[in-house]
């Protein structure tokens, strides 16, 4: 198949992705609503045979401190044929069209997933002590093209950072929890989940946990919770103008795209997500709990509600997005893999981002600019 590659409408971008099972959040056109301190295009790959759209691409500019340059950015994208054998012929022109656009460097994630461990599997990790990471340990499903697809990346001269590279504090998570749901009855959804997250979700409806549907007006009580959350576990939090952002630019783009939800007890909102969708994926993006009322398991109750509204949605998968890799009990990030693991699910490790340095010594100045902010 031979291919032309050119810039493309947002309608079409928008067309091309609707016409799919699934695809990232982050390669829909409304992404660069979001992101609005880059600057974005939208490509499409088109097969000249029958000019058909068969690929598309959302590409986010970030400019260079000082100078006219920038970095290209396609998160976990872009939207072609990863197993296609010839892959040089997709990711080539791309390469030479972000030049021409005056990029001196391209970041991108493909979408691919190499390995997946379920739960059981995990769980015998964290009692080995020998285990200290997922690496460590033999995956359930291995997808060999995976690892032809790196293979070819490499010749091509395409580079990956030990973390993924710098990333403008964009880099997107390696390793992901998701929960099946395809072909699967929402029953056994729920037989899946380990002891102590059943008994939480009975607990919290016990207690008369309500779970309900925010909107617009409420993402400044999210913002109240988020900010508690991110003075609790020490991280930057994003201002309430992001999240106002994203909400406007996603549910424009599709009124189903973004939702709010809150888990309340006795009238006050203990703890709050929100969730993405795109065609069969759908995403638990941001959390958020109050430091009080946890003996209620309001988080818990959320989460149950809303991977029993990703299945009314028609979903394959819920996605609890990122975990660290490491199943050591002593590191600081291993609660978060010790909560998803709970809902039976698998973790999935993707490709990972990689790198293009068409101009190899601003490619290092980003490198160095990066490592002292």
């Amino acid at each position: 198949m031979s291919l032309t590659l050119r810039t493309i409408s947002r309608e079409q971008h928008l067309a091309y992705i609707q016409s799919l099972p699934s695809a990232s959040h982050m390669q829909v056109p409304a992404w660069s609503d979001v992101k609005a301190e880059w600057r974005s295009e939208s490509l499409g790959w088109f097969d000249d045979r029958t000019s058909e759209m068969v690929g598309a691409g959302l590409v986010l500019y970030r400019q260079l401190p000082k100078i006219k340059r920038y970095l290209a950015y396609l998160p976990e994208g872009p939207v072609i044929n990863w197993f296609a054998p010839n892959l040089q012929e997709w990711i080539e022109p791309m390469l030479a069209h972000l030049k021409q656009q005056g990029a001196f460097s391209v970041k991108m994630g493909p979408p691919v997933i190499i390995r997946r461990w379920e739960a059981v599997t995990i769980k015998k990790g964290i009692q080995d002590q020998d285990v200290k990471r997922l690496r460590d340990l033999e995956a359930d499903f291995i997808e060999p093209r995976a690892f032809e697809v790196a293979d070819k990346l490499r010749r091509m001269g395409w580079q990956q950072g030990e973390d993924g590279g710098a990333g403008f504090g964009d880099v997107q998570p390696r390793y992901v929890y998701q929960v099946p749901l395809a072909n699967r009855a929402l029953e056994e959804v729920h037989k899946n989940f380990n002891q102590l997250w059943r008994r939480n979700i009975k607990k919290a409806e016990k207690a008369g946990v309500e779970v309900v549907q925010g909107g617009y007006e409420d993402l400044a009580e999210w913002q109240r919770l988020y900010e508690i959350t991110a003075v609790r576990d020490h991280f930057r939090p994003r201002p309430l103008s992001y999240f106002q952002r994203m909400w406007s630019a996603l549910n424009t783009e599709d009124p189903n795209r973004m939702r709010l939800y809150f888990a309340r007890h006795n009238g006050v909102n203990l703890s709050a997500a929100t969730m993405l969708i795109v065609g069969g994926h759908v995403w638990y993006s941001y959390g958020a709990s109050d430091n009080i009322g946890r003996e209620v398991r309001p988080s818990n109750a959320m989460q149950w509600r809303m991977l029993r509204d990703a299945y009314a949605l028609g979903a394959t998968v819920y996605d609890l997005r990122g975990i660290s890799d490491s199943l050591d009990e002593t590191d600081h990030l291993f609660g978060l893999i010790q909560f998803k693991v709970g809902t039976g699910g698998q973790a999935a490790e993707y490709l990972g981002e990689w790198d293009f340095p068409l101009n190899k010594l601003l490619h290092k100045a980003l490198d160095i600019y990066m490592s002292r902010r």
